[in-house]
């Protein structure tokens, strides 16, 4: 046996003796002079961090407007966030730096600006017209508490109402307040005598000005006249208001109660209410009052001209529909339709065909906001369809439990995804164009293709298009289908190693080449799938059940059965490994009871119906264990040019050809070392004294010490990291659920934590496996949460039916190599510093049978890497790149020599490595648990990019952040959407040309015509120069202690600040073309207010010359 220099092994982590140093010093100098050849062309101005997108539906959402003329939508958040959705594919975030929850959006219609008001009191005025809006203004009020706003119809004077009662009036121009207020007492007088409650509604009589409709929350309504200060009419009932709405003629209008009633107000009669109406109460025979509903928490009143009003509102269910969902509620002439909702409804919106409050409504739409979804109601057709939602917006649908991120993928992977997805879509939606339609694409600048894979906790996974920074989904792909679902909770298998969610999605491998797919789910379950495009029945689903044991010395193992070390060369699997298919596993159970060879779920056995798109070649599970439940994996690989999967855990590591479906390989962690294990670890206790465990998980939660740093590097100690979880897989879980007891026995006794050591990377290449190798052959890379890597040779048969027919044989060759921390991803690089990827096979349809040609060709196709290296001499090398939680080494091959090593971080550890592509180069990105993000270029590790972006908050984050080729990395930002980002300065650049515009010219419908009667007679909307009223001359300066005003960093102003770096002189340039640009279209468009003002004023003066020119003198 060759001596086995231990120094190299360490590779520095122990002192060495001054000639060994001397003598590496020495290779390392030979490399170095060998590694001037590669020129590195990366530099630290191609790097550049910015956030590009956000995808998905915003995270609790509580606040809805629409623009009717820009037809464009806003959604705000309890934490500040605002979203704008125009056309399908034109979309924007932008955030309050508060993060205090949006209360309430007001449009300033068709002006291409947004008021939002937030709960701390403060307005913020959101300039639209550039393609990230920025705040102009904010106004923080100090004595008072926000609680409505409104904003009439082209007028720039907002009324706010607050906690206490009183309306202020704010200026949106300058956002000051004017000195008018409605104070609270003065607007009742004493038709109450106690405080009438926050203000929940107000608005201006839509045929008249000069009149505010102001409801209080006690039940109290004043119609308020604004030129005499003082109130018309009031309106009492004794049931607390949540909303009012005018009928357009503005003679009536509806009040909606906490009661479950509605009640209808003729102006002019404040005594009682014309009718009143309980939607949803049963009516009593007796005449009697029907029984109270939960409360109408918005109620909306729209006219037609061709038929009755439609009047729409949410809540108001009796209390006897215990368990019903949310319902919206559409009553129309003598029709009342009852929506059911998914989710609790947030609030609603009628989409009109005018924004003109005194014309009828000619209702289309209804949007409904809900807790987590946004639907749109047709109400121009019977039955009230749903639109189809283009949006994004269903990424939460089962929590994401893990992403994948490929950019630059093969070009016809997106139209096949596409086509199989297709035939996925459901029927019965609304015929119509989508209605919010607003604002411009941006330019496609990224030609390439890029697709976002999320796996879910149901055991979905869906595909979606990402290029050019837009997302759809292509295609879903439901895992669990394939096994037995219990029917309900007593029937449930005690197997169950997770209390819920067993079909979860842990890891997700996929060749995008060969459209070859593999995931691992919590259930300690591996599924193989193949692409196709044809429908198959598979009568019999194949599957392995793999034992993957944890031993140390443990003779006194009750069923006497040892591992061996290695597979036998000649038979390629073990045969103690796989339990056969036709083993009765339910019933299992070792000599002393222990449940035993059982997997956590059950393959179906009936035939299985698999549809175009994703279909199963073989399901791999891991069974219990004399008692003790398989451990999670940790790492998974799979390989279409070699037919191999690979997976590993804290256990050890099986391999798996797919093809023969067979186990090759089925190791202890400490077993692949052989005799060059560094650890000095010690037996493990036998198994006959632990305690039999029936339960699985359910009743370990408390008073269960369970050891928490099993299956965790010792270098992460400083944060409890175990990613690989379920409890994990909850999005919103707190930190004390993290305890490992829900993914283990309560019987596991107490292990040394170094004598835990999971697989935590895997990689097959073609490269040098020993140091001896004058040239490449395939193997397998493993890497530890200790920082080791070992080496696993495989001989492969020749292709075509010899594959099939012939073992594979794979043995560990002894090679190992050692860095601090777990160790994440493996790559590897050829002489040119060119990445070479492991070997694939092209894709093509297995379902359909090959002709004579093509037999030959398989025949001859052999599983070869597509590296430039495998073709050249024997003399030239290659790199291997190893990245770990704290750094990342180059080392050469087949020399083993560390060329480069880079200490990434001292005092965190690395989160995400990924070796990508960017600008015709490669090099190592990391995202780093202190939130910093750090690129270094390939091979010589040079410190590129370290930027702080985001520090750790929860293990969502970490779950989900990846890297992909061209500078793209995302994360889940919340459990609802997707925050994608670029570290290319070249996308940073083009981002603003590839952002869509929210805003568009569009001109203002014609207001309704009055009529020749109407104008003759004194009818129709009466106009109020508000101005005159609230200007400062008329009613003086607000308190300036009652608000304070706050200039945002809006416009473009906020931009220039923006604009630094080696890119800033030219951003500059085009800033200084968008201010000219800006201020034209400003001059332009106050010369169109001017013109149009003109012409209105030569209507009026047209108007009264008509109206007053055959009266006398005396008659005026």
């Amino acid at each position: 046996m060759r001596k086995f220099n231990i120094r190299k092994v360490l590779d520095g982590l122990t002192a060495v003796s001054s000639a060994a140093s001397a003598s590496s010093a020495a290779q390392q100098q030979q490399a170095g002079n060998r590694e001037t050849e590669i020129q590195e062309t990366l530099q630290s101005e191609h790097f550049q961090l910015c956030k590009t997108v956000r995808h998905g539906f915003p995270y609790q959402p509580s606040a809805l407007a629409f623009d009717p003329v820009q037809k464009i939508l806003a959604i705000g958040t309890q934490t500040g966030a605002l979203r704008l959705f125009g056309r399908p594919g034109v979309e924007c975030y932008c955030q309050h730096d508060s993060g205090a929850a949006v209360i309430q959006l007001q449009f300033l219609i068709n002006e291409g600006a947004l008021v939002s008001a937030l709960a701390d009191d403060t307005l913020h005025l959101w300039n639209l017209r550039q393609k990230r809006p920025a705040i102009l203004h904010s106004l923080k009020f100090n004595r008072e508490r926000i609680t409505f706003c409104h904003l009439p119809f082209q007028s720039k004077w907002l009324y706010v109402g607050t906690e206490r009662g009183n309306i202020h009036i704010v200026n949106v121009e300058s956002f000051t307040l004017s000195g008018y207020v409605i104070m609270w007492n003065k607007a009742i007088e004493l038709s109450s005598k106690s405080h009438p409650g926050p203000i929940v509604h107000i608005s201006d009589n839509p045929m008249d000005e000069g009149k505010l409709l102001i409801g209080f929350e006690s039940g109290t309504v004043v119609l308020w006249d604004l030129k005499s200060k003082k109130a018309d009419y009031r309106y009492t009932h004794d049931e607390a208001i949540h909303s009012v709405a005018w009928h357009h003629e503005g003679k009536q209008f509806i009040c909606s109660h906490s009661d479950g009633t509605l009640t209808i107000w003729n102006v002019k009669s404040p005594a009682k209410p014309f009718q009143t109406i309980t939607p949803h109460g049963k009516q009593l025979k007796d005449g009697k009052k029907p029984e109270p509903c939960k409360p109408i928490l918005k109620v909306e009143y729209k006219t037609t001209r061709a038929g009755e009003p439609f009047i729409i509102l949410s809540g108001g269910l009796s209390y006897d529909t215990v368990g019903r969902r949310p319902c919206l509620t559409v009553m129309h002439g003598k029709s009342t339709a009852v929506l059911e909702m998914d989710y609790s409804i947030v609030d609603f919106l009628t989409l009109c065909e005018t924004p003109y409050p005194n014309d009828f409504q000619e209702p289309y739409a209804v949007v409904v906001l809900l807790e987590k979804d946004l639907v749109l109601i047709d109400l121009a057709q019977n039955g009230y369809p749903i639109f189809e939602n283009p949006y994004p917006l269903t990424i939460h649908e089962s929590p994401v439990t893990c992403c994948e991120y490929f950019a630059d993928c093969p070009v016809d992977l997106i139209p096949a995804l596409y086509s199989v997805g297709a035939r996925q879509k459901r029927q019965g939606y609304s015929k119509k164009e989508w209605p919010i339609s607003g604002g411009n694409w941006g330019l496609i600048t990224q030609s390439y293709p890029e697709i976002i894979i999320t796996g879910h906790a149901d055991g979905s996974i869906k595909f979606w298009d990402a290029s050019a920074i837009t997302l759809q989904v292509l295609y879903k792909l439901k895992t669990a289908k394939v096994f037995e679902k219990s029917r309900n909770k007593d029937d449930r298998p005690n197997t169950d190693i997770v209390d819920e969610d067993p079909y979860a999605i842990q890891i997700i491998s996929w060749c995008p080449e060969s459209r070859m797919l593999c995931i691992a789910g919590v259930s300690a379950h591996v599924i193989i799938y193949r692409f196709s495009k044809q429908e198959v029945t598979t009568e019999v689903i194949p599957m392995l059940e793999v034992r993957l044991l944890y031993e140390i010395n443990d003779v006194e193992s009750p069923d006497g059965e040892q591992v061996p070390p290695l597979p036998t060369p000649g038979t390629g699997s073990n045969p103690q490994s796989i339990v056969p298919q036709s083993h009765p596993s339910t019933s299992s159970s070792s000599s002393d009871g222990l449940r035993d060879n059982v997997p956590c779920l059950k393959v179906k056995n009936s035939p299985l119906k698999q549809s175009p798109g994703y279909q199963i070649e073989l399901v791999i599970q891991l069974v219990w264990v004399s008692g003790e439940p398989p451990q999670q994996i940790t790492s998974l690989a799979v390989n279409s040019a070699y037919g191999l999967v690979v997976f590993g855990n804290c256990n050890g590591i099986a391999m798996v050809d797919y093809l023969q479906k067979t186990v090759l390989l089925n190791l202890g962690t400490i077993e692949l070392y052989g005799s060059n294990d560094p650890y000095r670890r010690e037996p493990r206790s036998p198994r006959k004294t632990r305690q039999p465990s029936g339960a699985g998980l359910c009743d370990i939660n408390e008073g269960t010490t369970v050891p928490e740093d099993r299956c965790k590097s010792p270098t992460s100690a400083k944060m409890s990291r175990k990613l690989s979880l379920p409890t994990e897989l909850k999005p919103d879980l707190d930190v004390k659920d993290n305890s490992f007891s829900r993914s283990r026995s309560s019987s596991v006794t107490s292990i040394d934590k170094e004598s835990r050591e999971a697989i935590s990377a895997l990689h097959f290449c073609e490269t040098f496996t020993r140091k001896a190798d004058t040239s490449p052959s395939p193997c397998l890379w493993v890497g530890t949460t200790l920082g080791t890597v070992l080496v696993i040779a495989l001989n492969l048969p020749p292709g075509g039916e010899q594959r099939l027919l012939q073992p594979v044989i794979v043995s560990p060759s002894g090679t190992i190599l050692r860095l601090k921390g777990a160790i994440l991803r493996m790559a590897f690089l050829d002489t040119t510093g060119a990445l070479v990827p492991p070997a694939h096979e092209p894709w093509r349809e297995h379902n359909v049978p090959e002709d004579k040609d093509e037999k030959d060709k398989s025949k001859k196709r052999r599983p070869v890497s597509v590296s430039p290296s495998s073709s050249q001499e024997i003399s030239e090398n290659q790199y291997a790149v190893i990245c770990s939680e704290k750094q990342a080494k180059v080392i050469s091959l087949p020399s083993q020599n560390c060329i480069y090593k880079q200490n990434i971080t001292e005092t965190s550890f690395v989160l995400r490595g990924d070796i990508v592509s960017l600008s015709n180069s490669i090099c190592l990105a990391c995202f780093c648990a202190n939130g910093h993000i750090m690129t270094f270029s390939l091979p010589s590790l040079r410190p590129l990019l370290d930027v702080y972006y985001l520090p750790l908050t929860n293990m969502r984050i970490a779950r989900t952040f990846c890297f992909t080729n061209n500078g793209q990395a995302l994360y889940l930002v919340s459990p609802t959407e997707i925050q994608r980002l670029t570290y290319s300065q070249e996308t940073c650049e083009n981002l603003q040309e590839m952002l869509g515009e929210l805003f568009t010219p569009v001109e203002t419908p014609e207001a309704p015509n009055r009529g020749f009667f109407k104008g003759l007679f004194g009818g129709g909307a009466q106009s109020l120069d508000r101005e005159e009223l609230f200007g400062e001359s008329a009613s003086g300066k607000a308190s300036r202690s009652l608000a304070q005003h706050i200039p945002g960093p809006g416009g473009i102003e906020g931009v220039k600040g923006a604009a630094s770096g080696v890119v800033g002189e030219l951003a500059r340039a085009r800033l200084a073309l968008d201010e000219r640009g800006q201020k034209l279209g400003e001059l332009e468009e106050k010369t169109a207010a001017m013109l149009y003002s003109a012409d209105s004023f030569s209507k009026h003066a047209h108007e009264m010359m008509l109206k007053y020119k055959d009266k006398k003198w005396y008659q005026f």
